[in-house]
């Protein structure tokens, strides 16, 4: 009873054979995901690693990568992927389904890489040669996902990863709109295109200020209970947090209440399924419950296990350390 009323669901992940086991040296009890925490993930990363194009192929047969972002992102990540799999495209130019794939691992690839070159500075800090090369390379990745949209049009990863290039080559509004709805048409509940729009509508990138908390008010109450659009929400006040100078600025009763509402309708709502990268929902919200001091966050803890996920704890200084802290607050 009490495992549904976490959000555990029927079975534990860790009776899923596919589930890598956890590390057995654990620094202060806590230990970075690695491929998803799944081996058929990282069996597919290490053949990425390896510049195996067949392996990869053979790897990728349990997965959807027009649907499953959370795959591609593993992929976008390995680094030399974008001096081989272009070539991979050109090998499988007359098969429709992997030469769409080679585009979009490329596409994804290029703007890993691209952000790699700018770096995460603020842009008056970022040199010329710097935007140079982060602009070639999403120029890059923006030819490769619009021909893989064009292969496989009813695909949604590309669009989410379009709206990222858009937004590092300051493409005009109306366009990175008309790919938000694009996405959408595909999948209306997609969480990874309305969170890339929450980082889109932040005002460093010329958003204002409560833009992104309406969207994801607005697109979490049209979720069914037990989605995982409440993470959207979640994800929306964490940027609050960062765009803000003051760091007690979501210690609010009613910040509180909001988040601790949204991780009861969503991870810790028996009908949340989850699915392979579970992990980083909950981090998103034990990051959230934790910034607003709610003793929720402790109920999200437990369940993690001592798992942490870079994002987004990536917008502290020291990204594990602070999950380790906070962590042990709870």
């Amino acid at each position: 009873m009490l495992g549904r009323l976490l959000g555990r669901g029927a079975e534990r992940p860790g009776a899923d054979s596919h589930v890598l086991p956890a590390p057995r040296r654990r620094k202060g009890g806590v230990y970075a995901l690695r491929a998803l925490g799944d081996a058929r993930v990282l069996a597919l990363v290490e053949a990425a690693e390896a510049g195996d194009w067949a392996a990869v192929k053979a790897a990728l047969a349990p997965f959807d990568l027009g649907r499953e972002q959370s795959v591609l992102g593993q992929l976008s990540v390995v680094d030399g992927v974008e001096e081989w799999i272009v070539r991979a495209a050109d090998e499988d130019k007359d098969d429709q389904e992997l030469r769409a794939t080679a585009l979009l691992i490329s596409g994804a690839r290029h703007i890993s890489w691209g952000w790699d070159a700018r770096t995460s500075a603020r842009a008056v800090d970022v040199t010329r040669e710097q935007w140079q090369t982060f602009y070639e390379r999403l120029r890059i990745a923006e030819e490769h996902l619009l021909e893989a949209v064009e292969l496989r049009p009813d695909w949604v990863t590309p669009w989410r990863q379009l709206i990222t290039s858009g937004r590092g080559m300051s493409l005009d509004d109306n366009v990175q709109e008309a790919r938000l709805a694009a996405g959408l048409r595909r999948d209306p509940l997609d969480v990874d295109i309305h969170l890339e729009w929450v980082s889109h509508l932040q005002p460093r990138w010329g958003g204002e200020p409560g833009q992104a908390l309406e969207f994801a008010q607005k697109a979490f109450a049209a979720a069914p209970d037990g989605h995982r659009l409440g993470c959207v929400v979640a994800m929306a006040r964490i940027e609050e947090w960062v765009e803000s100078d003051n760091r007690d600025c979501l210690q609010h009763p009613r910040i509180r209440t909001e988040l601790r509402e949204a991780a009861e309708r969503s991870i810790l709502h028996h009908a949340y399924e989850r699915r392979l990268g579970w992990q980083g929902d909950y981090n998103i919200f034990a990051m959230a419950l934790a910034l607003a001091g709610s003793s929720t966050a402790s109920n999200v803890f437990r369940e993690l296990e001592g798992v942490y996920t870079e994002w987004p704890w990536v917008f502290m200084s020291d990204p594990q350390k602070a999950y380790t802290r906070l962590r042990k607050a709870f």
